[in-house]
């Protein structure tokens, strides 16, 4: 049966969605700042292992090995360090098992705050890296709150802003309401990862007709250029990478279903479709250099 500490830290583990090995490993680093303070000098180099099966604590500490030890809390005799490991030395340093008979106090006491604050720091760097490689993809979210018009977006693990330089002119957003979002830029800042969104950014468009066009999305059918106006106009210039194959026609689709969808989720944004190769579109005020946050 798992003892009361190993099912915490099983709970833990998944409330913060982190891999056990994760949550155990910030766990046995909390503890050897908790027991250095409480049971070793500040200068003792010890190390903290928890069984994963049992929840068992083991305390080792560093200690040198001497003939006669005259510090029994840093130093060894070879007699007793040769019981441990048969090739020590004298000068050699060796790791004994020291664990305190309180432990388990400390372990539940004392640690707790920093444990925590591991678990941020680790729970934070899991969200960096999930949506570090992801910027320019699609993602959906629900408005949370709307504060100096920037929009506070749920993405399930974390909560993302979509600025005011980033949201479509004309648009209107409601807390609850679900968005199709770009995800811009992720940058760490003290308060954990930050993730920025954008509404008006080509991306999105890219991505949407990628989503909805699966001759684009497997290739057949190739986005050579975007110009956007977010709110108003974009144009979009396709080719054709089999022979017989209609670009323009794969991307308005049977009676103009495919781009009417992407319209209704752009908010009725007009969008021209036209057949060429990748030379810069020559139609819209754009923004050539783009706010970072």
């Amino acid at each position: 049966m798992k003892s009361d500490f190993l099912l915490a830290i099983t709970q833990l583990s998944a409330e913060k969605n982190l891999p056990s090995e994760v949550v155990l490993s910030a766990v046995e680093a909390a503890l050897v700042s908790a027991y250095r303070k409480d049971n070793f000098t500040p200068s003792q180099n010890i190390s903290v292992k928890i069984n994963p099966s049992s929840g068992k604590i083991q305390v080792w500490v560093e200690k040198a090995v001497v003939e006669k030890p005259s510090d029994v809390s840093s130093e060894i005799s070879l007699e007793d360090a040769q019981q441990i490991n048969p090739d020590s030395q004298i000068g050699d340093s060796i790791m004994v098992e020291a664990t305190p008979r309180n432990a388990g106090r400390i372990a539940a006491q004392t640690a707790k705050q920093v444990i925590l604050q591991r678990l941020h720091e680790a729970e934070h760097s899991a969200i960096f890296e999930e949506y570090a490689d992801r910027e320019g993809d699609i993602v959906t979210g629900v408005v949370q709150r709307i504060e100096q018009r920037q929009i506070f977006v749920d993405l399930g693990r974390t909560e993302a802003i979509l600025p005011a330089a980033e949201q479509v002119p004309g648009e209107r957003y409601r807390i609850g309401q679900r968005l199709k979002v770009s995800i811009l830029e992720v940058v760490r800042t003290n308060k954990g990862p930050r993730v920025i969104l954008s509404r008006s950014h080509p991306d999105l468009l890219r991505r949407l007709f990628e989503m909805e066009i699966p001759e684009i999305f497997n290739g057949t059918v190739a986005l050579e250029s975007i110009a956007r106006e977010a709110g108003y106009r974009s144009k979009v210039a396709v080719s054709a990478r089999q022979d017989g194959i209609d670009p323009v026609g794969c991307c308005v689709g049977l009676r103009g279903i495919r781009i009417q969808n992407i319209v209704n989720e752009l908010n009725g944004e007009k969008i021209d479709v036209l057949c060429g190769a990748r030379t810069p579109l020559p139609l819209l005020p754009m923004l050539s250099v783009r706010p970072r946050y």
